[in-house]
């Protein structure tokens, strides 16, 4: 490993622990040269999931974009960055399990909308408001009282 501030290539490792869920190993170093420390992530490199859209265009599954759609419904209510990613975090390990490369666009917005209407109730109906494209106000009510009939 580099080290990031003198370039020396030679380290030891201080301490080693899990990380992310066991998803990854988080490692303290120090440098042999200049004895200056730092941390060093290793994980897995995962195999790109491909998500198929309705027109069937394929592309690669984005972590960041399902982030940003979810920050977008959670705008102004008690949403912290760290619910939203550990939801992200949920979603992708499940989609993991149930899919080997190929994840069809419904499952991903089917499986955020099952996770944040756990996390926000308000946030739900936002993202379910883009995500199903009512037609008409008729649609949205139908989505709110089936909401309020699952109290």
């Amino acid at each position: 490993m580099r080290c990031p501030y003198c370039a020396h290539l030679q380290d030891r490792v201080i301490d080693s622990r899990a990380a992310n869920e066991n998803r990854s190993v988080r490692r303290r170093r120090e440098c042999l040269k200049c004895r200056r420390r730092f941390t060093t992530y290793e994980s897995i490199e995962e195999i790109s999931m491909m998500v198929v859209k309705r027109d069937g265009r394929r592309e690669s599954f984005d972590r960041n974009k399902v982030i940003s759609g979810i920050l977008k419904a959670c705008e102004k209510r008690s949403v912290s960055l760290q619910q939203v990613e550990d939801l992200v975090d949920k979603v992708e390990r499940e989609l993991q399990k149930k899919y080997e490369k190929e994840i069809p666009v419904q499952a991903v917005g089917e499986l955020v909308m099952e996770k944040i209407h756990k996390l926000d109730e308000v946030a739900y109906v936002r993202f379910a408001s883009v995500y199903r494209s009512f037609k008409d106000i008729n649609q949205f009510m139908g989505e709110l009282k089936d909401l309020l009939n699952k109290k």
